[in-house]
């Protein structure tokens, strides 16, 4: 009697021993995934020579259809129906179940930026590396499965969204010319690119009401007088410049340098120097924020949205006043009136002058994390380290926004009324993102 009782005890506590094995907590997935995934999307870019406003438009569309899986099925994450300028009421498909949200979202934003960079069949492979590596680590087919289609069905939701945005409109207008008067841009050498993205002002904003909300001031109006402030700000870029700057005036400016797309010539030959966007970096700084304050996926996948949306809203706001101001780089300037024979440290990028884009979406960047992370942030940026530039030190982001918007003058590129008013313009935008995701949704 007591052998079989001893029996029946043995096989309940193997059964119970089977069940808790069997029922295995599941591994989590965490902001380091999120960040992988957009490193993909950055690589993506850097292989297609994405420009500066057009990466933003890939970072933010990818971003919000991973959001929008997290808003979801995490109440401490709002949905932006409501919130972003009309953004939809994006539906949960109703099939979705037994899924894993965290790797839905990341699907999601595997999918969307799949479907949208010209490189994206390499972006829909690493989803596949991705599920290949969940199902080892303990993810069930079953789950794996569920979260896929989740996923692909917020992301063609998101895709629709997207296309509604105006971009696809743009190669429909008249092409840019340059004005052809003395104070407006020209192309700069070596190449004499034609001019990035002149229309990019009437793509549909996120969170701003218009391109013409932030302007900025106007720029110090061109004059050839030696006595005239135009005059004198030719001659501060001029000394400032070649043996005149310091190693570390020199190294802030190819930190920060971000030029997609330079050519460096050597002799009969243009060689091409592909590197990331300044959106990229911050995105970059973004994922290093995340993990280094142990931000959970919810909240990584919060802050990288918000930032993308900064992004893209303080690109199309500076991207307005570039082109209607249309004024004439540095280089030209000086080459036109004071050296022909002067260049600057980095390469002219191809469009106007004033605003400086860097300057803009930096700040922008920079008061968005702070709202996240607090003002005294210290972290090492080493976002371009795989680009050969080495990591550098930040005691906070507002300190990284104004290195970045300074490194414009030492780099021979910009005047110092577009950094200092570009630095402002783009607080501006970063405090009304801020506000904006942060304000009570409205009732529908």
């Amino acid at each position: 009697m007591r052998f079989k009782v001893f029996l029946i005890i043995l096989l309940f506590a193997g059964t119970i021993l089977h069940s808790s094995c069997s029922k295995k907590k599941q591994p989590e997935l965490t902001s380091l995934d999120i960040t992988k995934v957009i490193n993909k999307v950055t690589l993506g870019m850097v292989h297609d020579v994405t420009n500066p406003p057009l990466a933003a438009r890939f970072f933010v569309y990818t971003c919000l259809a991973g959001y929008e899986v997290v808003s979801e099925n995490d109440k401490s994450v709002k949905g932006m129906h409501g919130v972003l300028n009309e953004y939809p009421d994006i539906k949960k498909p109703a099939f979705a179940n037994g899924y894993d949200y965290r790797l839905s979202a990341l699907v999601a934003m595997m999918e969307t930026a799949g479907k949208m960079q010209p490189t994206g069949s390499s972006m829909i492979k690493y989803e596949q590396e991705l599920l290949d590596s969940c199902r080892r680590i303990g993810f069930s087919d079953e789950v794996i499965d569920s979260s896929k289609h989740y996923g692909q069905a917020i992301s063609k939701q998101i895709l629709a969204y997207a296309k509604k945005d105006k971009y696809n409109r743009i190669s429909n207008y008249k092409r840019f010319s340059p004005a052809g008067a003395d104070s407006t841009w020209d192309p700069t050498p070596p190449a004499y690119m034609a001019p990035v993205e002149p229309y990019f002002n009437t793509v549909r904003p996120l969170t701003i009401k218009s391109s013409t909300q932030f302007l900025p001031g106007p720029p110090i109006p061109f004059s050839t007088d030696k006595n005239s402030a135009f005059y004198k700000f030719l001659i501060m870029n001029y000394k400032a410049s070649g043996n005149a700057l310091t190693m570390e005036q020199k190294t802030i400016a190819n930190f920060w340098d971000c030029n997609p797309f330079a050519l460096q010539d050597n002799g009969h030959m243009l060689i091409g120097l592909k590197k990331i966007s300044p959106g990229a970096h911050w995105m970059g700084i973004t994922g290093i924020a995340c993990a280094q304050a142990k931000a959970n996926f919810s909240k990584a996948m919060e802050v990288h949205t918000v930032v993308a949306a900064g992004l893209l809203d303080a690109f199309i706001s500076c991207w307005e006043d570039k082109y209607r101001t249309n004024r004439i780089r540095p280089e030209t300037a000086i080459r036109r009136y004071i050296d022909i024979n002067w260049k600057p440290l980095l390469q002219t990028p191809p469009f106007p002058e004033y605003i400086s884009g860097h300057s803009i979406v930096s700040a922008t960047s920079a008061v968005i994390l702070t709202h996240y992370f607090g003002d005294n942030f210290q972290y090492t940026d080493n976002v371009e380290v795989g680009y050969g530039v080495p990591a550098r030190h930040f005691s906070s982001f507002m300190q990284a926004a104004k290195e970045a918007a300074i490194s414009r003058f030492w780099g021979g590129i910009h005047f110092m009324d577009a950094i200092d008013n570009g630095v402002t313009q783009g607080v501006k935008i970063g405090n009304w993102v801020v506000d904006k995701v942060s304000a009570p949704k409205k009732s529908s």
